[in-house]
């Protein structure tokens, strides 16, 4: 934006994300004395941001908005292929698992970690937190509507640790294939031991799907559409 204004301030963004992980919903805030209207800022950024990045839409918000102080929940998607193939349209969108796995039993462990729990042990071991209480809304394994050679697993909730949400995946693919009980993710609920647990799912299959906001700003543009 310092292309448009050379006195905005430095973005905020409402997540961190890692390197290779993909963002469909991102959220940031920057401060500016232009008076441009939202539709004028989406418009203009879009010829200054490179291709990997756009802009969809922009509202107004008050001086010193902090998007990670206003979300209340977000909402992750994980993308798993599973083929001893690899497809090269799918490299670095999907982990590729080899195995076949048992849904059934992936969609029933993962119902173990929804709710208020402790995951001290879901978090990565740079993530120094003292308070690792989460309340994850909602884990769902399904199939891809659009390819049903992926498998998508939906984890929201309101708060999330530094690769929580990959070891999530990585233990839950763990008990797809067999390599772990389902009891093993009420053990490290309880524990509260990374090493309870097993891999770290890759960063290429995660996308930062949706961050719903308790202040959405006005003068949105484009508007919201009510198909209500």
């Amino acid at each position: 934006m310092r292309a448009v204004d050379p006195r905005a301030s430095l973005v905020r963004g409402a997540s961190r994300t890692d390197k290779g992980v993909h963002a469909h919903g991102q959220r940031v805030a920057f401060d500016t004395k232009m008076n441009i209207p939202s539709r004028g800022w989406v418009l203009a950024l879009a010829r200054q941001l490179p291709r990997e990045i756009a802009i969809v839409r922009a509202t107004r918000v008050d001086a010193g908005y902090d998007p990670r102080r206003h979300a209340v929940r977000k909402t992750y998607r994980y993308a798993l292929y599973e083929s001893p193939l690899r497809d090269p349209f799918l490299a670095g969108r999907a982990w590729r698992v080899p195995h076949r796995l048992n849904h059934s039993v992936m969609n029933e462990a993962a119902q173990l970690l929804v709710g208020r729990h402790d995951f001290a042990a879901f978090r990565a071991a740079g993530d120094a937190r003292e308070e690792t209480v989460r309340n994850i809304l909602r884990i769902e394994v399904r199939k891809d509507r659009r390819d049903e050679r992926l498998r998508e697993v939906f984890v929201e909730g309101d708060r999330f640790m530094y690769h929580m949400v990959r070891i999530i995946v990585g233990a839950l693919v763990d008990v797809a294939r067999g390599r772990f009980s389902p009891s093993v993710l009420q053990q490290a609920l309880e524990s509260g031991r990374r090493s309870d647990l097993g891999m770290t799912a890759p960063a290429d299959g995660l996308y930062l799907e949706t961050i719903v906001l308790d202040d959405e700003g006005t003068d949105a543009w484009p508007p919201l559409i009510d198909v209500g």
